[in-house]
């Protein structure tokens, strides 16, 4: 998930003092996350669209030394110049990115030196933003704050790629044991539909009240017609009936990309799921175990979840419907502070999950909204130049932190990706 730039006044989180243990909230968040990896884990990256969790650590500092601290640090010595090129992401506006599908070559620097690295960027960030009377401490407090939620979408993605390159190994490894506080549920809540009379409704987000990235920009008008939505996303058990009534070999429910997709790649269920004996099995980040009937469907593309909902006879939301949903609840659910770094079932009925446990995709094009306009400089080279080929998944899921995500967030990725925690909620239009 690349980083979107912050654009806007200044909110309470970017006073000084918030701000300053904002920052050391999020950066010593890692800590907690990299406590159960062993050191042969740091270097893994099973494949081309995944990094290895030293990369995450290193790129993240990376971010601060070069759009902070550089600028904005009188003195500051970079920790080693070679840094630049291997931990650059994508931002070529400031060098030559190093190639994402061989981020797990880079065995040197050492899972040490890389600590050191941030060690050196967190005092000095600290000491920066302390400064309250630097000719820039507005577009510093800007950037830092930019830079947490940037970090923030990297520790959602060390999550998302530690799980597939665990579930490379045949020994089907877990990161960490299952909460004993585990939830055991008989049934999900029967799946209802909610109503709702459409017309004029407002989309995106200003930021007069919070940090928003610049793709959430300007909030703008739309026309919705009459939907319905589903009170929560779609199950495993009901995603098996799917699998068990011939989906993934009935060309009619799919899209033809989806259906070439499914051909090439011999998809005949969900990433993770695994038929032993005639019993099913899921992988998680708590190692293998038996598939959960009752909780979300998750690591679908966005073709499993359009083919999906076309056999039940329903569709995907669109990203305004979501959001003019969403808008309107609070922002709670299932989040990465939970421990359970896999969807839970449901446990309430009503309209519920639309927040944490699984993202859930649209069939909204990831495209500038009316009047959009990325942030100049090189900070403003992300978002407008993906706004091509990738769909808008809404709500965060189980990895996500809270504080990252609201209503109004646009997450987004390409239609065959599944190894993000991405499920389905349905729509569908009045009889």
């Amino acid at each position: 998930m690349p980083p979107r730039p912050v654009q806007g006044a200044l909110q309470e989180e970017q006073v000084p003092e918030a701000l300053e243990s904002l920052f050391r909230s999020v950066r010593q968040a890692w800590k907690e996350y990299c406590q159960p990896l062993k050191l042969e884990d740091y270097g893994l990256q099973a494949a081309a669209e995944t990094s290895p969790p030293k990369w995450h650590l290193g790129h993240t500092s990376w971010f601060f030394e070069t759009f902070v601290l550089v600028p904005f640090a009188r003195d500051y010595q970079c920790f080693n110049p070679a840094f630049e090129h291997l931990f650059n992401s994508y931002y070529n506006g400031v060098g030559e990115p190093f190639p994402r599908p061989e981020r797990g070559l880079l065995s040197r620097p050492t899972l040490e030196e890389v600590l050191a690295w941030r060690h050196q960027v967190d005092d000095a960030v600290q000491r920066l933003l302390a400064e309250t009377n630097h000719a820039h401490a507005r577009s510093i407090r800007e950037r830092v704050l930019l830079g947490l939620h940037h970090e923030q979408q990297h520790q959602e993605l060390f999550f998302t790629d530690l799980k597939y390159s665990l579930y490379r190994n045949p020994l089907f490894p877990e990161y960490t044991p299952a909460p004993d506080d585990t939830p055991v549920s008989d049934r999900a809540p029967p799946l209802q539909w909610h109503d709702f009379t459409g017309g004029i409704s407002m989309l995106g987000n200003d930021g007069e009240d919070s940090f928003v990235f610049d793709n959430e920009r300007p909030r703008h008008r739309v026309f919705l017609e009459p939907f319905s939505l589903a009170s929560r996303p779609v199950t495993n058990g009901e995603f098996l009936a799917f699998i068990e009534d011939g989906g993934y070999r009935r060309p009619e429910l799919w899209l033809a990309d989806g259906w070439s997709t499914v051909e090439q790649q011999g998809w005949q269920a969900p990433l993770y799921w695994l038929c032993r004996d005639d019993d099913w099995y899921q992988f998680t980040l708590h190692g293998l175990r038996p598939l959960d009937r009752h909780a979300p469907a998750c690591h679908l593309s966005a073709y499993e979840a359009d083919a999906y909902a076309r056999w039940a006879g329903a569709r995907l939301p669109t990203e305004a419907e979501w959001e003019h949903v969403a808008a309107q609840q609070p922002v709670r659910g299932q989040f990465v502070d939970r421990g359970h770094h896999q969807p839970l079932p449901a446990t309430e009925p009503g309209l519920t999950q639309l927040f944490g446990t699984v993202w859930e995709w649209t069939s909204s094009a990831y495209a500038p909204y009316p009047g959009f306009r990325p942030a100049g400089g090189t900070l403003g080279e992300y978002n407008g130049k993906f706004m091509c080929n990738q769909l808008v998944l809404r709500g965060g899921s189980c990895v996500s932190d809270r504080r990252h995500i609201r209503a109004s967030y646009r997450n987004f990725f390409y239609p065959p990706d599944r190894w993000q925690f991405s499920g389905v909620r349905l729509a569908r239009d009045p009889a």
